[in-house]
């Protein structure tokens, strides 16, 4: 058994500003343009901070922007979709949603 002895506050305070230094250099997120009509996957920006992606016409998730993360929701309702991955890129973040092939995961 080990006793925890808290920071001082003066590291503290450097812990905290090099996080938020960091923080700052995370790239700042700028609504995603619409894909091409054609394509089977399509998303598009149903909230602020929120978009809806699409296989075919057929929800299969959402995406969350939380600060500079996407946050990737998987399932046709929101209130039940399940997290599946955080990323930094979006594409990544759609791709979680689909399979290989273009289908739903």
């Amino acid at each position: 058994m080990t006793i925890e002895t808290p920071l001082p506050a003066a590291r503290v305070l450097r812990l905290r500003s090099r996080s938020i230094d960091a923080l700052r250099e995370l790239p700042t997120r700028r609504p995603q343009p619409a894909p091409e009509a054609d394509r089977p996957i399509q998303w598009e920006l149903v909230d602020i901070d929120r978009y809806r992606v699409r296989d075919r016409g057929r929800t299969v998730g959402f995406i969350d922007v939380v600060g500079a993360v996407f946050v990737v929701l998987s399932g046709a309702r929101y209130d039940r979709a399940t997290e599946v991955l955080q990323t930094l890129d979006f594409d990544a973040a759609v791709a979680a949603l689909c399979d290989p092939d273009g289908l739903s995961a």
